[in-house]
């Protein structure tokens, strides 16, 4: 049973939909932006649908709405940053509402695999090693999933480490979309070094938050909370296993809890 099986989708970036699809109608277009093509939205979000990955459609509709607000409503050309992109699945999603909206989405990610995909472990592909190096490399398939959804203009890779890239990030994120590396250390690292980022009224969206041990893996719900806790955030909206949370205070102080130190964040 996929988490979007045990959680459907509430709020105003998860409203549900025909057929408990995820609503794609929101805020008009500002004054100003043209409308949008729905012919090329469809064409996007059903081709995010076929690219190799593991989140469900409705998260990735919920996941494409809150983006695409989060463009309609910024002020300026708004601008996105996703951490962890696999073969880039989420990219279309994202990039579909950057394109929509004249935002950017910089993609974060070295491209080499969080611990669950490394061999031996669940989530391992094969398809993905690189055959001279041997190890896992998804950047020639992130870089074919978005030059064949004709994305280019609006999505920037960044092929590095995610805690690396932060500390050198000068300006405001509309969104921001933590799905990195799930073990301990590396997930800490990506909220304390990105969520400080996300302008007053944005967004910090997180991948794979399970309230229940048994569904999947502790740190992503532990991001999730603390930030709640820290008073700076206030649930936006939820879909599955996706939380999409709306900054209502600047940041304060540093992100408490968890584990620490820097790592790499690329899970799918």
């Amino acid at each position: 049973m996929s988490p979007s099986d045990r959680a459907g989708c509430s709020g105003p970036a998860g409203r549900s939909g025909p057929a408990g699809r995820s609503s794609t109608t929101g805020p008009p277009t500002p004054a100003g932006r043209a409308g949008p093509d729905v012919r090329r939205r469809r064409r996007l979000l059903t081709r995010a649908r076929t690219v190799k990955g593991f989140m469900p459609d409705d998260e990735g509709e919920a996941l494409f709405e809150a983006a695409r607000q989060a463009g309609a409503r910024a002020s300026g050309a708004a601008t996105f940053v996703e951490i962890g992109a696999w073969c880039g699945k989420s990219s279309v999603y994202l990039g579909a509402a950057a394109e929509e909206t004249g935002a950017v989405l910089f993609s974060v990610d070295h491209h080499h695999g969080s611990e669950e995909n490394q061999p031996g472990w669940e989530h391992h592909d094969r398809t993905l090693v690189d055959p001279r190096t041997g190890r896992i490399d998804t950047l020639p398939f992130w870089r074919r999933t978005v030059e064949e959804a004709g994305l280019g203009a609006v999505v920037v890779g960044v092929v590095g480490d995610s805690p690396t890239v932060a500390s050198r990030w000068g300006g405001p994120l509309d969104l921001c979309f933590i799905d990195g590396g799930h073990g301990e250390a590396p997930a800490w690292a990506d909220l304390r070094g990105w969520s400080p980022k996300v302008a007053v009224g944005g967004l910090l969206a997180i991948h794979d938050v399970f309230p229940e041990p048994a569904d999947g893996g502790r740190p992503p719900y532990e991001l999730y909370l603390a930030a709640l806790r820290s008073g700076e955030f206030t649930e936006d909206s939820a879909c599955g296993s996706l939380r999409v949370l709306r900054r209502v205070r600047p940041p304060r102080r540093p992100v408490p809890g968890g584990g620490g130190g820097a790592a790499g964040s690329d899970a799918p």
